[in-house]
């Protein structure tokens, strides 16, 4: 367990994007936003100090930290012996997580640094079937974006994708004042809990390469976002071409996919 009562701290670095977390109640809060049904195991991303490293240390799970900053890995061994064997000093978006998970189901939290939050979405998205939940927290704006529903300014190709897999909560907001040094913008803690059935009936790599083609030209109607598709001129008459895409839902990307599937095969 930890004491920081004199230990050095560790200084934020800009380039990694840390924003340490010095409130407790909040850490404790996002750790208690893990469910724990259907893993053994939880790795935290950017654990930096440990804040919220020490509260998951209390829950009866495995608690693995992944950290890229060796500072912040020299603090957490010195400070948390118990955790030291399970400290993994690797780059998230880079290192391969099943030579340590060897294809078992674990969660994911942390206090993610917001320049790569996206990017670890989307590596989440690829992992999706040994990632039972996913929590954290996200600048704000990103949080809501994963969170939101059709029809929203915010809703786009990260909203798609999580949400054809996992059931999506925006959980609280978290103001600057509580990160060391503090942020610009207000953070927001979300949650995803992959569904019990989340086999797509349409190919999956198809899917994402539609969502990402039609927000790209997000103004645009799905017909012409979809051009370099090369569709039938019988399909493009169908009228969910007519729409934008921000105007359809999780499960009328699913359908569009499955009839672009069609039509490619004949």
């Amino acid at each position: 367990m930890a004491n920081n009562s004199n230990q050095h701290q560790v200084k934020a670095k800009k380039h990694l994007g840390q924003h340490f977390l010095n409130d407790e109640s909040v850490a404790q809060d996002i750790a208690d936003t893990l469910t724990l049904n259907g893993y053994k195991s939880v790795l935290e991303i950017g654990p930096g100090m440990g804040v919220l490293t020490k509260y998951l240390l209390k829950k009866d799970i495995t608690t693995y930290v992944i950290e890229i900053d060796t500072e912040s890995v020299e603090y957490l061994q010195s400070n948390y012996l118990n955790l030291a064997p399970r400290i993994i000093e690797k780059d998230f978006l880079k290192y391969d997580l099943n030579e340590v998970f060897k294809g078992e189901p674990f969660a994911i939290i942390g206090n993610f640094p917001y320049n790569i939050s996206t990017q670890i979405v989307f590596k989440m998205l690829e992992m999706r079937d040994q990632i039972p939940e996913f929590s954290g927290m996200f600048q704000k704006e990103v949080a809501e974006r994963i969170c939101s529903k059709e029809g929203s300014k915010v809703y786009g190709i990260l909203s798609v994708l999580a949400q054809a897999y996992y059931d999506a909560e925006y959980l609280f907001t978290v103001p600057p004042d509580v990160f060391n040094p503090p942020p610009k913008v207000d953070s927001g803690v979300m949650r995803l809990i992959r569904k019990a059935d989340y086999s797509l009936p349409c190919d999956d790599a198809l899917f994402f390469k539609v969502v990402k083609a039609a927000f790209q030209q997000r103004r645009k109607t799905i017909r012409n976002s979809l051009k370099t598709f090369n569709l039938s001129d019988s399909l493009k008459a169908n009228s969910i071409f007519d729409k934008r895409p921000e105007q359809l839902n999780v499960q009328q990307f699913i359908e569009l996919t499955q009839l672009i599937e069609n039509d490619i095969k004949a």
